[in-house]
């Protein structure tokens, strides 16, 4: 059967994505900041090469990107575009319009299925910019963890492979580094093996760290065991440490198993240079999946829930029950995901990955001898794919790198057109035509060619910031409007230039919320809570009073508002912040993130039997962010109360607490020991 590519719809049980999150993320995402940063001394202990990159160009915040936290929980069958690639061996689904995650990897002759897929399509708050999604192949780029893109739209279309079949090309812009990615999906008549042939370009003038990770998800059960060719791997949890590891370990916690460790938790394996990359996920028969590469595509790693109850629940958070467990085994440019490359200018990184079947003989790849399970391993992979043959086929693949598409099979986004716009650049192979370019460009564009921003309706929130240094020329020449000095005051925050930021702010305030909020979110950062607090609250009075009723407008009120509660809590003002709840719409109020916030409230007002209450009658936070304790922390805090009874809480009452009330199985979601 010659390779073919073809348009289909996948029906799934879907929580809409909902609208963008108007105001802009001027701060790093996450209960504690960046929980995957390293600080030095940590670094100081690694080796010189993973320390450099480690401590190499850290992500201030996700912007230009917006946050997607619009979702909810409710779910209804939802028909999704997408693309499949076939030939007589396997069949690849491939949702162009969510990060062109290969949904589906099935092969034929066995009727099995490769990946773990999802039969719901559940948002949840692990991307660093919000919304993700748990199955398949997904591809991340940008900076350490999911990337943005990987919910959103790429350009899709078909171009001649290098066997004279169809590759289906997938790209975009990556707009927190500014780098263009393409992924070249293609099935050699009779392969037993889909290629993904991968670029990343930097077109810009300066050097850009580059991060890039595949994830797969696989099956798993408590036979499931993951092999690479490593007896030693970094070890990344929750707790926010690194250290090495031996692979597999003792008995009784061989990492190899992802059920065996209680906790979630990363392993990565420290995989001898010159050494063939690769890793696979068998079952108990010594089935499953086998991912490999050319060697620029260095590192290997396995990600695990583990057994415990924290993770557990999450993996029941992300979809339905009955539809089973998974690990995720990965392949990445470096060693670990705390590490970003330097790409020169003009430069370009590109390799050759490969994905299929493998069977091996279970009682080698499941015996007590890791050498000889990871020798059986590869193998059982040499036979089916010899490492010259993938060397090869990225040789080939190489010069179809630049072929014009000839088919457009889905649109992305308008950003990487009005950036080649603006830069003049020349991308063969990666064509980003002006008629993508949309509402969201469109002001813009309008800087690029007049040289000034055209006024924003006082009643909608603010539009998108750019923040590259080349806009930030523009606005700073543009003529100071309260929206170029607000959008002025986002790049200069961006940059680390805070005072200026403060200052361009500060100038359009007086009429214009979006403003106050970000002089807000400086005086917290600057330790001034007290008058953030009373920034936020005027913000989200002023916008109450000026956005009239729509999507983007409720969207800008509730992160508001929020964000205005949260902060008048931690300045001890509880009463201000129940009224901004009280001023929020019903809709919004019964969300669970929002019902979480009204407990706190009503625990810092001394009311912990009402506070309880809330939990009692049960509610979810949809937006539940990865890593996050809020819930458990919450728990306990009204607990402490109740059992203190009006007295102080002592070490005694804590313990207590914990003993009499603990924590409901649908509020654990703890990821590491407390």
């Amino acid at each position: 059967m010659a390779t073919t590519i073809r348009r289909a719809v996948l029906t799934l049980p879907a929580a809409p994505l909902g609208p963008e999150n108007p105001l802009p993320a001027l701060l790093p995402r996450g209960p504690h900041g960046d929980a995957h940063r390293l600080d030095a001394r940590q670094r100081a202990a690694l080796p010189a090469d993973m320390a450099l990159q480690s401590g190499y160009a850290p992500l201030r915040s996700v912007l230009p990107v917006r946050l997607r936290d619009g979702y909810t929980r409710r779910r209804a069958p939802a028909d999704l575009d997408a693309l499949v690639i076939e030939n007589d061996r396997l069949r690849a689904t491939v949702l162009p319009g969510l990060g062109g995650r290969v949904h589906s990897l099935h092969h034929k002759p066995t009727g099995r299925e490769l990946l773990y897929t999802n039969p719901v399509l559940q948002p949840a708050d692990f991307a660093l910019n919000g919304a993700w999604f748990s199955g398949g192949v997904e591809w991340n780029i940008g900076a350490t963890g999911h990337g943005p893109l990987c919910t959103a739209p790429l350009h899709a279309a078909r171009v001649p492979a290098p066997d004279g079949g169809e590759m289906l090309r997938l790209w975009e812009w990556e707009r927190m580094r500014d780098l263009v990615f393409q992924i070249d999906l293609w099935l050699p008549e009779g392969a037993e093996f889909l290629y993904a042939g991968v670029r990343v370009r930097n077109p810009g003038e300066r050097t850009a760290p580059v991060y890039w990770w595949s994830n797969t998800a696989v099956p798993e059960d408590a036979r499931t065991r993951v092999l690479a060719p490593a007896d030693a791997a970094w070890h990344f949890g929750y707790d926010r440490s690194l250290r090495r590891v031996p692979v597999p370990g003792p008995a009784d916690a061989d990492c190899t198993y992802p059920l065996r460790g209680e906790y979630p938790a990363d392993f990565f394996h420290d995989i001898a240079d010159g050494a063939r990359p690769w890793i696979a996920a068998l079952d108990g028969q010594g089935r499953g999946l086998v991912q490999t590469s050319t060697a620029a595509l260095r590192g290997r790693k396995l990600f695990r829930w583990g057994a415990g109850a924290g993770g557990r629940r999450w993996q029941r958070w992300l979809t339905e029950p009955g539809a089973g467990g998974y690990a995720e085994i990965q392949a990445g440019l470096a060693r670990t995901q705390l590490e970003h490359v330097p790409l020169a200018p003009g430069g370009e990184f590109s390799w050759l990955e490969a994905y299929g079947p493998l069977a091996a003989d279970p009682a080698a790849t499941h015996g007590d001898d890791w050498a000889a399970a990871r020798a059986e391993a590869e193998h059982r992979l040499e036979a089916a794919l010899p490492r010259a043959e993938v060397d090869a086929a990225y040789a080939a693949w190489l010069p179809y790198a630049d072929t014009e598409p000839k088919e457009s099979l889905a649109a992305g986004s308008g950003w990487g057109a009005l950036e080649t716009e603006r830069g003049g650049y020349r991308l063969p192979g990666t064509p980003f035509d002006a008629a993508t370019l949309g509402p969201q460009q469109a002001p813009w564009l309008e800087l690029l060619r007049t040289g000034g921003l055209p006024p924003h309706p006082r009643h909608l929130p603010p539009g998108p910031s750019l923040v590259g240094p080349h806009w930030r020329e523009h606005l700073e020449a543009a003529r100071p409007t309260p929206e170029v000095r607000y959008h002025l005051g986002v790049a200069q925050w961006h940059a680390g230039d805070r005072s200026q930021a403060v200052r361009s702010w500060e100038r359009s305030a007086g009429d214009h919320w979006p403003s106050l909020r970000c002089l807000a979110v400086a005086d917290q950062e600057c330790g001034h809570p007290e008058r953030a607090a009373e920034r936020w609250l005027q913000a989200f009075r002023d916008a109450g009073d000026r956005c009239c009723d729509g999507a983007e407008q409720r969207a800008a009120l509730a992160a508001l508002g929020q964000e205005a509660a949260t902060a008048l809590l931690a300045g001890g003002r509880p009463r201000d912040a129940a009224e901004v709840l009280d001023a929020l719409p019903r809709a919004t109020r019964d969300r669970g993130r929002f019902r979480l916030l009204a407990a706190r409230v009503l625990l810092a007002r001394g009311d912990a039997p009402a506070a309880r209450e809330i939990f009692d009658r049960g509610f979810e936070v949809d937006d539940l962010r990865e890593g996050d304790e809020v819930l458990g922390d919450t728990w306990y805090a009204i607990a402490e109360h109740l059992v203190a009874g009006g007295g102080p809480v002592t070490d005694e009452v804590r313990e207590r607490a914990r003993a009499e009330h603990p924590l409901p199985e649908d509020y654990d979601f703890r990821m590491r020991p407390m």
